[in-house]
């Protein structure tokens, strides 16, 4: 049951877009939470919504740990991280039941450019 297990977790607001690195216990309450806009801050801020990666953790002090680990870590490395498990950056979240959210990535387009 993911409801009740800790996890840690990376949002994102598109493909190699803003990042935000979480823990919880209750992954599925915790991403409605973000989507309904309940925290200040950095994910409301940029749109901060989708569930990009997930990681189990066997108690909340091991959860807790990888996310100190994964907050320190290079923006690159959590790329490559989120690339190993989910090359599309897809909402994992709609695997739990949530909605899917407006498609937003465009893994095509040039990172150094922009429309208009």
């Amino acid at each position: 049951m993911i409801e009740r297990t800790p996890c840690v977790y990376i949002l994102a607001n598109r493909y190699n877009g803003a990042m935000y690195v979480g823990v919880t216990s209750n992954l599925i309450g915790r991403v409605l939470q973000h989507r309904e806009g309940r925290f200040d801050g950095h994910t409301k801020k940029y749109g901060i919504l989708r569930l990009v990666h997930f990681e189990i953790a066997d108690t909340m002090d091991a959860a807790i740990t990888r996310e100190k680990q994964l907050k320190r870590w290079r923006r690159e490395w959590k790329r490559n991280l989120i690339e190993a498990h989910n090359p599309m950056w897809n909402d994992l979240a709609v695997g739990f039941g949530l909605p899917s959210l407006p498609v937003a990535l465009d893994r095509t387009a040039d990172p150094g450019t922009r429309p208009g």
